[in-house]
């Protein structure tokens, strides 16, 4: 159950303003942190942080090589160069990167020569107890995950089923030789993997300090491309070669009409369970480690999910496939709290869900967008219907920004409705602060907002289309859009601080 009646805001790492051509851990998270605690919000919500494949659906947040790992790109140089690990000269050699998108082939090509730079150093550094440490206790996944990162490197654009045969199927001693052929690789990445989470767990200690809990996002799969499916091979539904039998994605829904096709192998839930689903325990215990609450995507996915064939052109040539959900949850929830899980609980959601949510008082979603059309008395997310153990959104990262999706998708009958509930007519400059006041009016115990409806941004600002490969996960707050000051304690607040801090105290969060 979430806390009574808070806030917080939505901004992903990556849309940070950075001269790095990218978001990071580094100072504008920390005042973006400080901008939260000025406009008494409570909370601050991401999208996964783990490393996307750069391949197909490259920089998709959801589609990443390990379910573990953090995302370098994420690493501030600003903090490397404070450790000494970077030389002044070698930030301002920094070329200009676009202010409001991410370029990230560019950004991949420039701060990769940075973070080799600051390994070197690293490795002729006295200290290194700590980052041991770090290696041991974190080596049930990253030891596979800096082997195969190195693996994949080493054989450039194949997939690792067409990896020699020894090493796709991990045997012993294919896996030591390759350990001993690539020491300066996987000590790279083990080095990468401990700078994400020092600097990740430094900001989340000051955000903790400022009374800013952090909400983490867990996709319900992984890419077929990864450390999990390659090290793991037997929780996944594979051949004998090891290649998807069946791809994961979702039947005809409100973003395409012929569904999704995510591409994701499915999980093998008979195999999961005869090993009391550890993967499972482990990745949701080490994502509460490094937040307050998560995020999990597509919820239903626990109860039955929806299985294509590998090789369908179309999602809708799937079929569901039920889950063994009650085992499963009442194995996870001896261990972790069930008030920690923000169930991702949109689309098309059957009775067995909706049940077990409310049994077990788990928090739901609200998109206010999808809340002004079909049967009003049964639309979950009209306001009316709203529950207090949800979360409110005015829209997703998956949503049209509020200004967008007023001006270029809502229908005359959707914004009659709209005009009905407000008690007057608006137009498209004022609809963002409206679905704001409504959000936080709402009953739901937590209501969260992306960043880009609290500027009123159109569709530009987008972060993604779903079923859509390009010109998704770019868009990033310019320098001083969000506030014109640095948010520091001795500096008079921002206007939207200021009105987001007002309607706070109104609405009782």
């Amino acid at each position: 159950m979430t806390p009574k009646r808070a806030s917080g805001l939505l901004l992903h790492i990556t849309s940070l303003p950075s001269k790095y051509g990218i978001g990071d851990f580094g100072p504008q998270a920390y005042r973006f942190a400080e901008f939260l605690a000025r406009a008494k919000q409570r909370y601050w919500q991401i999208l996964p942080l783990t490393p996307p494949t750069l391949r197909q659906n490259p920089y998709s947040p959801y589609n990443c090589i390990s379910a573990f790992a953090g995302n370098h790109l994420l690493i501030s140089p600003d903090l490397l160069y404070q450790q000494g690990l970077l030389l002044k000269e070698e930030l301002q050699d920094c070329p200009r990167f676009a202010e409001s998108r991410v370029e990230y082939p560019k950004v991949v090509s420039y701060k990769t020569k940075l973070l080799n730079a600051a390994c070197e150093r690293f490795k002729n550094s006295k200290s290194q107890s700590d980052y041991e440490r770090f290696c041991i206790e974190n080596a049930a996944w990253l030891d596979d995950f800096a082997l195969f990162v190195a693996l994949r490197q080493h054989f450039g654009r194949i997939l690792w089923c067409d990896w020699p045969a020894k090493l796709r199927d991990r045997k012993k001693d294919a896996l030591k030789l390759a350990r001993d052929s690539f020491p300066e690789t996987i000590g790279r990445e083990k080095f990468l993997q401990y700078m994400f989470f020092r600097q990740l767990t430094s900001l989340k200690s000051y955000s903790k300090q400022l009374g800013i809990k952090l909400i983490g996002d867990i996709p319900i799969y992984v890419a077929y491309d990864s450390a999990d499916v390659w090290s793991n091979p037997e929780i996944f539904k594979l051949t004998k070669a090891k290649k998807p039998r069946f791809i994961a994605g979702v039947p005809p829904d409100y973003f395409s009409k012929t569904g999704q096709l995510w591409g994701n192998p499915v999980y093998d839930w008979t195999a999961l369970k005869d090993t009391r689903y550890r993967w499972w325990l482990e990745r949701i215990g080490h994502n509460l480690k490094l937040f307050d609450m998560v995020r999990i995507d597509h919820f239903r996915g626990f109860f039955a999910y929806w299985q294509v064939p590998a090789g369908s052109k179309i999602a809708a040539n799937g079929r569901w496939v039920k889950c063994p959900y009650e085992n499963f949850f009442n194995t996870l929830f001896k261990r972790f709290r069930p008030q920690s899980i923000i169930a991702e609980d949109l689309g098309i959601i059957t009775s067995d869900v909706k049940t077990f949510i409310e049994k077990h008082h788990l928090t739901g979603m609200r998109v206010l967008q999808f809340g002004f059309d079909g049967n009003l008395a049964k639309n979950p997310h009209f306001p009316a219907n709203h529950k207090k153990n949800s979360v409110v959104y005015t829209g997703t990262h998956d949503n049209n920004t509020a200004a967008g999706w007023f001006a270029k998708e809502a229908t005359a009958s959707q914004k009659k409705i709209l005009f009905s509930c407000l008690d007057r007519k608006i137009s498209t400059n004022q609809i963002n602060w409206e679905l704001i006041k409504l959000a936080f009016a709402s009953v739901a115990n937590l209501a969260i907002i992306p960043v880009q409806d609290c500027l009123g941004l159109d569709e530009s600002a987008r972060m993604n289309h779903p079923g859509r490969i390009k010109d998704n996960w770019q868009w990033r707050l310019n320098p001083g859009q969000l506030t014109p000051h640095t948010e520091r304690s001795d500096e008079p607040a921002s206007e939207i601080s200021k009105k987001l801090a007002k309607l706070t105290a109104i609405s009782g969060r």
